[in-house]
């Protein structure tokens, strides 16, 4: 296993970016634009958050970026190596460390960037050990914002698509529901009570109330369905695969999962970003 690649070698340099005060529509346009799944949050230029797709998907109604993001995030130094970037990643179950020299952002190192390098390597270990067998997967025909919620409660950012001969069909990611979302505004009402609680002649049937009308700002996911939006004919895999064969598909392709199927295309388990990096620190 090499040993002397470090994070100055493969982190991302140009840094897309959000800045407090922000808010969820800003964080939202960058991430539909660049096609990235979440950016560092800044102040002063100092590093203080991560927000990303997952977080705006929790929190639909939210605006404020101080109140989206995650604070405090674990960061790495650009003279740090690529095992060491791998343990963090994999320990903290994250996706993206922000690589800061002398308290300031020079870079981005992601889970795709450390698969990047997997790739360039010759890593001939199959990849049956590192499979997760316990997969959730969803029928074509399921509603979009069920499956959203799938996604939400199972904690996954993918999710096969199955048809009823339960052959594979297609994959499902986070991105691909943000795509498809909208932002939908909407005014609802309140009633607030008039009356005082210490007041011995007000009934509660007969307390004077007044209406209170507020406007709502929330991310709205489509009533579609899941083969609408699915990405058809998706990359997949064999347990023989190798490591470094199934990296450069990931970079290839630019996905985070690959589905892992038998010569019936029926699905096995699913292959995920993160279980490639598990060689590097067990080297």
């Amino acid at each position: 296993m090499p040993k002397n690649i470090f994070i100055e070698d493969i982190m991302v340099r140009d840094v897309a970016c959000a800045t407090l005060p922000g808010s969820r529509d800003e964080v939202l346009k960058i991430l539909k634009n660049k096609h990235i799944s979440g950016v560092p949050v800044l102040k002063d230029s100092k590093v203080v958050g991560i927000v990303t797709r997952t977080n705006l998907l929790q929190n639909p109604e939210e605006e404020q970026l101080a109140l989206l993001m995650t604070r405090d995030p674990i960061t790495i130094s650009p003279g740090s190596d690529l095992q060491s970037a791998a343990r963090l990643l994999l320990q903290h179950g994250i996706r993206r460390l922000p690589v800061v020299d002398d308290g300031k952002l020079v870079g981005l190192v992601t889970v795709a960037d450390v698969v990047g390098a997997i790739a360039d390597m010759n890593i001939d270990t199959p990849i049956k050990d590192y499979v997760e067998k316990e997969v959730v997967a969803i029928f074509s025909e399921t509603p979009l914002p069920v499956v959203a919620r799938i996604m939400e409660l199972a904690c996954v950012k993918a999710v096969p698509v199955l048809d009823a001969a339960l052959e594979l069909i297609g994959i499902i990611s986070d991105r691909d529901i943000i795509s498809a979302s909208v932002i939908e505004d909407s005014v609802e009402m309140s009633d607030m009570s008039a009356g005082q609680d210490d007041d011995a002649w007000t009934w509660e049937s007969m307390r004077d109330t007044m209406s209170i009308y507020y406007s709502v700002s929330r991310i709205k996911v489509p009533n579609l369905i899941g083969s609408d939006i699915m990405i058809r004919e998706p990359i997949t895999a064999t347990y023989i695969a190798s490591i470094s064969d199934c990296a450069r598909k990931m970079k290839r392709n630019r996905i985070d999962q690959i589905p892992i199927i038998n010569s019936n295309r029926k699905l096995q388990g699913l292959l995920r970003d993160h279980d490639l990096l598990k060689p590097l620190i067990e080297a």
